[in-house]
């Protein structure tokens, strides 16, 4: 216990230090690869900002926050989260989780799937088109084993399978994400730290035959590239609750080994244990928009419960995003 303690806080001095060295004005955008592990991908948590890890409430936790699977338990033993999202330039955000109670702790399993529709192949020569087509396909498979140690203090594990596929070039990756959650127990006040995304650089394999003035050219040969890490730290708490109602605000920071630190900040209000309002905002992204909101209703079941989400969020030059999803917990 002492030990991972001392993990915890060691964690949280070495984000609070990376927050205070500047960076010299290297923001280190476009030094990672497979960027879609840094998309929210339920409509809970974006219609929050994303500002979540602190706030476990369904299976999706595992994707932000694996330790916060040890918060699900309300007298059930399975709980689902399937998430769809309608993304940028027509492209498809999925998800489906399960987090499943042992008696050896609480165990999980996530799928995500990013991809899009096939685009048209153009270059520098050919600009109408070479005759072919390509479209992307990014893949993750992932296993949480999460453990609540006392009744203050939880630590979860996930391990992920990541594939991403681009015009035939293929790239395979092993992942590692900690978390960590503690519980105040006071107006429901809790704390959570999260590394993503630890793993080695790895280099694509495939070909790439393009156009060139000296005629057909192919390209085998590509430098290796790491996964966007993510060091999270956030906290939650209770701002006001009644007998009918309840107000929780969370406030997180995020820094992402390659951008800028940015602060989320995301209320969920609740009304009856069937009515949820949501809004957010993510303060020092590069896009800029509107804070995002979310709705979600609740249906009590004799299996457990049943939940349905909505998440939207406007961006100046992108657009709308549209994100919903099912939760279901199962006696």
């Amino acid at each position: 216990m002492r030990v991972l303690l001392f993990v915890f806080f060691s964690v949280l001095y070495q984000g609070g230090m990376a927050q205070l060295l500047p960076s010299f004005g290297n923001s280190r955008t476009g030094t990672a690869g497979m960027q879609f592990l840094k998309t929210g991908v339920d409509a809970r948590s974006m219609g929050m900002a994303g500002a979540v890890i602190s706030a476990p409430n369904d299976a999706s936790t595992m994707y932000w926050n694996p330790a916060g699977s040890t918060q699900l338990d309300s007298g059930t033993k399975y709980n689902i989260a399937i998430n769809h999202c309608s993304y940028f330039a027509k492209t498809k955000l999925e998800q489906a989780a399960l987090v499943y109670k042992h008696k050896y702790g609480y165990w999980g399993v996530q799928l995500l799937s990013f991809r899009s529709p096939s685009m048209k192949e153009t270059t520098e020569f050919q600009p109408e088109g070479t005759g072919r087509t390509f479209a992307f396909s990014d893949v993750l498979i992932g296993i949480t084993y999460a453990q609540q140690l006392t009744n203050n203090f939880s630590f979860g594990l996930n391990v992920k399978y990541v594939n991403e596929s681009f015009a035939g070039v293929v790239t395979n990756n092993m992942l590692f994400d900690l978390g960590l959650f503690y519980d105040v127990h006071l107006r429901n006040t809790r704390f959570a730290a999260v590394i993503s995304n630890f793993g080695i650089n790895v280099k694509p394999h495939g070909e790439v035959t393009a156009l060139r003035l000296s005629g057909l050219s192919s390209t085998s040969d590509f430098s290796a590239y790491s996964a966007p890490s993510l060091f999270r730290v956030a906290v939650s708490t209770l701002v006001f609750r009644t007998k009918e109602q309840t107000l929780m605000g969370t406030l997180q920071l995020n820094h992402p080994g390659d951008n800028n630190e940015t602060f989320a900040l995301g209320f969920e209000y609740q009304y009856l244990k069937l009515l949820i309002a949501r809004a957010g905002y993510e303060f020092g992204a590069d896009e800029k928009g509107f804070p995002a909101l979310g709705f979600g209703i609740k249906l009590p079941k004799r299996f457990g419960g049943l939940r349905f989400d909505y998440g939207w969020q406007y961006k100046k030059v992108f657009g709308n995003v549209q994100r919903i999803g099912i939760v279901a917990s199962l006696k």
